[in-house]
């Protein structure tokens, strides 16, 4: 093997491993969709082998399965992931939040406080995509300033998957609009008032397993 030639191997799987892994991520390969090698190959204009390691990589992550006779397909959406992945948002949201708090400027505090005034008028008007838009506002002013962008790039991964269970498993997962209102404003006021890290991050912690709660009780609803 020439000097180098690993190297070249590895940016050219990473290269593949990060469009593809987005691709699936986004919802732009949905689950059952085929991945071809040879297609990809093509595509990146590699040979087959970085994109059969790129492959191997996602099939680990559990975000492609081997199917006989099928080849790669996009994993199916497991209804009972949401229960999990939400938690563990819990977790890193909580943190994150608690990180970020003492540096936003009053600025974004106040931003934050209109976000949340505009997703009542959502909520009033019925309006559950803007709504959900909105709450995607809210907190991303959180993970802009949350300086460990480790945790971030995990939260927004996460986030990412949850999308995709939703799109395709869930019509409707249980929508908790006056209640997350109310708690992105008592969040506010803990960060406005110069609360704890560790109020803080309790804080935003319970306002997503909240959302947990919710949805384990809707399962039992409709025995899932």
């Amino acid at each position: 093997m020439p000097p180098g030639s690993k190297r070249t191997d590895l940016t050219k799987q990473e290269r593949v491993y990060r469009a593809v892994r987005e691709r699936i991520l986004s919802g732009t390969y949905g689950p059952g969709f085929r991945v071809v090698i040879d297609a990809l190959a093509e595509e990146f204009g590699v040979s087959a082998l970085p994109v059969r390691e790129a492959i191997w990589r996602l099939e680990a992550e559990g975000l492609v399965i081997y199917r006989p006779n099928a080849g790669a397909q996009v994993a199916p959406a497991d209804p009972g992931a949401f229960d999990d992945e939400m938690s563990v948002l819990a977790v890193i949201e909580g943190y994150a939040t608690a990180l970020a708090a003492p540096l936003l400027s009053e600025i974004e505090v106040k931003r934050l406080s209109e976000i949340n005034d505009s997703m009542v008028e959502a909520m009033e008007q019925m309006d559950s995509l803007r709504f959900g838009r909105l709450n995607q506002e809210f907190h991303a002013v959180f993970h802009e300033r949350c300086p460990n962008t480790a945790a971030v790039d995990l939260l927004r991964d996460v986030a990412r998957r949850l999308d995709a269970i939703r799109r395709t498993v869930f019509v409707q997962i249980p929508y908790r609009g006056a209640a997350s209102v109310a708690e992105h404003r008592e969040l506010i006021d803990l960060i406005a008032a110069g609360a704890p890290a560790a109020a803080i991050e309790a804080a935003a912690r319970e306002h997503k397993l909240h959302t947990v709660e919710s949805f384990r009780a809707w399962k039992a609803e409709h025995q899932l």
